[in-house]
């Protein structure tokens, strides 16, 4: 178990959401900037099976890069921290909903004093919700819905529409697969009555 940390800080449980391309890591590493210049010490994980930019970093489509640890599991978190002199001021986690197990792992670092940070996809190309991203959204002190653009109508758009028919509900990919999409183009919402 983690030790509960002394801190002077309110702890926060910051949480980044929406569809693909909607900026959420990039609001991350901003944040998790910010926190670097208030000399607050970070570690960052991400799902070991998103390896579309990097195995040791969190990796933005646009460039912007922050090392992480790869998990696969939640507990692996915890294990990892374990291992430290000191557990950090913050943690962040990059496609949470990817990590079995995260948001039980997350909660209780934040009930410890530990500031998270998330950013992540709320609901599957199908529309159903990541239990990951449910489990911890009542924790949250902040919640930003970031929309993308959608690709048909230029509005904003807070879905994913996944351009490959399947019933698995976590394939990693980019806009080879992917592509944001508002309500009016989201095959979800075009439901016939």
């Amino acid at each position: 178990m983690v030790e509960p940390i002394q801190n002077k800080r309110m702890p926060e449980f910051i949480i980044f959401t929406g569809p693909m391309f909607g900026s959420k890591t990039t609001k991350l590493l901003a944040v998790v900037d910010r926190f670097r210049y208030q000399k607050r010490k970070i570690f960052a994980f991400k799902p070991r099976m998103d390896d579309r930019y990097s195995d040791t970093e969190i990796v933005t489509h646009s460039g912007g890069k922050l090392e992480a640890v790869g998990v696969s599991v939640g507990s692996e978190v915890v294990n990892f921290l374990q291992d430290l002199d000191e557990i950090p001021d913050v943690v962040a986690v990059d496609e949470a909903f990817m990590i079995d197990g995260i948001s039980d792992v997350l909660v209780y670092l934040f009930r410890c004093g530990v500031t998270v940070v998330v950013s992540s996809l709320q609901l599957s190309a199908t529309g159903k919700p990541f239990d990951e991203i449910r489990d911890m959204m009542p924790y949250a002190t902040k919640i930003e819905i970031c929309p993308a653009v959608c690709t048909i109508s230029g509005n904003d758009a807070y879905y994913t529409h996944r351009k490959l028919e399947t019933t698995d509900e976590i394939i990693v990919g980019g806009d080879e697969l992917y592509e944001p999409r508002s309500w009016k183009y989201h095959s979800f919402f075009n439901v016939e009555g």
